[in-house]
This record gives C-alpha cells, structure tokens and sequence, in this order.
C-alpha cells in the first residue's frame, strides 16, 4: 500500500473514498464535516438521516465507520468516522487508531482502492498532531487487507503535514 502526505482540500481529492472527520449525529458539522457536507451537496445530508433513521438511530459509535456515497464530490464514496474526544475523557489512542481501520474496512467493502483522510481527531476533539499522527499512521501501517492500494492523509496545514511526516518516517 503506498502512504503518502499532502497538502490541501480533502473534499477536492480524486480518490475513490475520502474520510469525513463527522460526529456522531451525522448531521454535519464544523471543519472537516461541514467543508464535506457543503461540498457533497443537499443529498449527503438526506442520506447521513436515512442512516439515522434507519440503521443507526443512536448515531455513529465513536470509533466506527460507515459509508455514503459522494453525490456532489469528485470522490465516489464518502466514509464518515467519529474521533474520540479527548475534551469527553476519550483519551485512549487506540481509540483513535480504530477510526482509521474501520474507515480501511468499510474502504475495502465498498471497493474503494484509493481513500483520502483528514487528520481525525487533531481539530476540534483535541488530540495533538503527533498524537494524531501516531495512531493514524500506526493504523494504517498495520492494516493488512491487500485491496485498498494507496492511503492519502491530505491536511489542512503544514504542521499537521509535518507530524504525519514524521510519523510516517519513524515507523
């Protein structure tokens, strides 16, 4: 699998499947979610309900994942995931990790061969770059499903780029 950095726009990448930082309502948000559901259009919106209404009533565990198409975006699938809260006490790193393979998991399920994250959990959720970094690279390092070919974490700044950097370098 290759792994590579970026700067830029996440709801701009061609990929088959970008991550969404989103929160458990699904409903949008701010950052990350709400740049997506802008970008995705009115029928993300009406789909991440159709989920709640349907198989997730409770709304999205934090941790897990699960998938909706792109509609507006370049990117076919969106896949939506809840970062723990270190402001809630949510300060397990492996936590953390699991967004990022349960986001590889629904990836692989939905076919999507290319997935581009954000930096889950290093906005408003408060993890540290470094510690954002961490788990996410160890994360995807240690996935060992052979269909998702390549892993983009496309951040919103260079110091976030910096410490995906150097995770990336250390493991």
């Amino acid at each position: 699998m290759r792994i590579i950095t970026e700067l830029g726009d996440l709801t701009r990448v061609d990929a088959d499947a970008i991550v969404n930082a989103a929160n458990s309502t699904l409903l949008g948000g701010g950052g990350v979610d709400g740049a997506i559901h802008a970008a995705a259009g009115p029928r993300l919106l009406a789909a991440c309900r159709e989920l709640r209404r349907s198989t997730l009533p409770r709304g999205l565990p934090v941790g897990d994942a699960v998938a909706t198409p792109g509609f507006d975006l370049p990117a076919r699938w969106v896949i939506h995931t809840v970062g723990p809260d270190r402001h809630r006490g949510q300060t397990d790193p492996a936590l953390l990790a699991s967004c990022f393979t349960r986001s590889l998991a629904v990836a692989s399920d939905v076919g999507a061969r290319s997935v581009a994250f954000p930096a889950v959990g290093a906005g408003v959720y408060g993890w540290s770059p470094d510690d954002a970094a961490a788990a996410a690279v160890g994360a995807v390092r240690a996935w060992r499903a052979d269909d998702v070919d390549e892993v983009r974490f496309v951040l919103f700044s260079e110091r976030l780029r910096a410490a995906f950097d150097a995770a990336l370098a250390a493991s």
